[in-house]
């Protein structure tokens, strides 16, 4: 987190347990909590509805789409479900939708050799629920 979220940025969060864990990270932010145990869903700005939906696109693609991911590639198909999640809300049309997809992979050439070197991860499979 600290390598991906500016320092004194506002981070939301439900309350699960797995937060507790984390309140020394918590302090560099601004953080408040939404409490789904208490049915709290939104108050005012505060929720975790996109992020949820997010989840809900990664765990629809791996399930229908891909079956399995390995922590290997796990950020490429983040990556994609990202551009889906992005791309599918906007009122476009599929041309146009294809050449925004074009347009970003100008210059991102994925050699096989980059796919399959050693960047630490393991190709095991995770299983997702």
């Amino acid at each position: 987190m600290e390598d991906n979220v500016e320092q004194g940025a506002t981070v939301y969060t439900d309350d699960a347990a797995a937060y507790g864990a984390l309140p020394s990270i918590l302090n560099q932010y601004q953080h408040d909590v939404i409490r789904h145990g208490a049915g709290e869903y939104v108050r005012g700005d505060v929720h975790t509805n996109g992020i949820e939906a997010v989840w809900a696109v990664l765990k629809r693609s791996i399930h229908g789409t891909w079956h399995h991911v390995s922590p290997k590639h796990l950020d490429r198909y983040v990556n994609e479900a990202s551009f889906r999640l992005n791309e599918g809300n906007c009122e476009i049309d599929t041309i146009d939708r294809m050449e925004s997809l074009v347009r970003q992979m100008d210059g991102a050439r994925l050699r096989y050799a980059d796919l399959i070197a050693d960047n630490g991860q393991s190709a095991t499979p995770v299983a997702v629920q």
